[in-house]
């Protein structure tokens, strides 16, 4: 094994990022490409400098992994911003702060709501069926509701 590694050719690392890289395609997520461009690097530098011993082509496929992994993951920070729809696929948020008459009573901490066409349902203080209520708050896709006006 060592004098294989001695012994290492720009085709071994272009195999090896090659092999990265396909492996990548079956869904690695972004990790394996910058490995595999890492590779690649080196077996081009060996392939300029042929005489360089394999500590240094393992040495240089550290830091060129670590250093083409560190800027994607700057790119990708710095690219993203912030949603125009923060609300988007989050049914029920739209909900917030709106009033409605429960539809069914809540017995037992839960009821429903129509909202538009659609019954949601609700969490809360026990209350009849009719009462007006406000949505505090979604807890996935139960409505927290609270009674417009105290109950006596």
């Amino acid at each position: 094994m060592m004098a294989y590694l001695q012994n290492l050719s720009y085709w071994d690392w272009l195999a090896f990022g090659t092999v990265l890289l396909i492996l990548e395609v079956f869904g690695a997520g972004g990790y394996l490409l910058w490995i595999g461009l890492a590779a690649a690097c080196v077996g081009v530098l060996t392939f300029l400098f042929p005489e360089l011993p394999w500590a240094w082509q393992f040495f240089l496929f550290a830091i060129l992994s670590v250093l083409t992994a560190l800027f994607w993951w700057q790119r990708q920070r710095s690219a993203a911003k912030p949603s125009d729809q923060p609300g988007l696929n989050q049914r029920g948020s739209e909900l917030l702060g709106r009033q409605f008459v429960l539809h069914e009573a809540i017995v037992g901490g839960r009821g429903k709501i129509k909202a538009g066409d659609s019954l949601w349902l609700v969490i809360g203080p026990d209350l009849p069926a009719g009462t007006a209520v406000k949505v505090t708050g979604q807890d996935g896709v139960l409505l927290k509701v609270e009674a417009l006006q105290p109950q006596g």
